[in-house]
């Protein structure tokens, strides 16, 4: 599903926020990515999304090699990825279903369908009742929670999540990988970018571990349960 075969990104003026990175995903796994800040974990992030482009080696997601691929298809990959960030990222002029609505309203679908999908998105996070809703007027649990519908309204086999609990005391963030675990079990593969190692722990799920740009470490799930437990 992602794969990373020695992938190094270098910026202009030298700096390098990734070297010789190689990893590999399966459809429906869960995977933590954890690091210091600075670590490479956002432009990790950013290569899958076709944000940045590897210096060198190859970034390939979802059967298609973004390494080969043109940018003008960069849009068209997009919607087969859902992000989910830790600002949210919310339009604040606009109701809780408009935002959830966008990446449809992009893709040209029609009302009805929209509709349809925003409101069974918005059910699953819990917010179906606040879809009129402003975002000032949620609180950034249930602001988050707008962001993840909008990031699955169109059914997305990968998920991404860059520091989604951030801004959330501990009680929102076990919430928050619930509903993250839960999507898992509907078969979404899930990449997190996260540095609570506590909660990384209590979920028991494989962990990639960056550092200054390396991967150091590659945890199987059975070793982070038992560190948890």
């Amino acid at each position: 599903m992602i794969t990373f075969e020695r992938v190094t990104k270098k910026y202009h003026g030298g700096t390098t926020a990734l070297r010789d990175i190689s990893f590999q995903l399966d459809p429906g796994e869960m995977v933590f990515l954890t690091g210091h800040s600075g670590a490479g974990k956002s432009t990790l992030l950013r290569l899958i999304l076709m944000l940045e482009r590897a210096t060198r080696g190859q970034v390939i997601v979802n059967g298609t090699n973004l390494s080969r691929t043109h940018m003008r298809q960069a849009p068209k990959l997009r919607r087969r990825v859902g992000m989910i960030f830790q600002d949210h990222k919310l339009l604040k002029d606009k109701t809780v279903f408009d935002n959830v609505a966008l990446p449809l309203v992009i893709a040209g679908l029609r009302y009805q369908e929209i509709r349809k999908r925003v409101r069974a998105s918005l059910d699953k996070v819990g917010l179906l009742s606040k879809e009129k809703a402003w975002p000032l007027m949620l609180s950034g649990g249930e602001q988050q929670r707008v962001g993840i519908a909008r990031a699955i309204v169109g059914m997305p086999p990968v998920l991404l999540a860059d520091e989604p609990t951030g801004n959330l005391d501990p009680e929102l963030s076990r919430d928050l990988f619930g509903l993250f675990r839960q999507l898992n079990g509907q078969g979404v593969t899930v990449l997190i970018a996260s540095h609570d190692l506590a909660l990384i722990r209590s979920m028991g799920q494989r962990t990639l571990v960056l550092s200054q740009g390396t991967l150091v470490d590659d945890i199987p799930g059975e070793a982070i349960a038992r560190a948890g437990a």
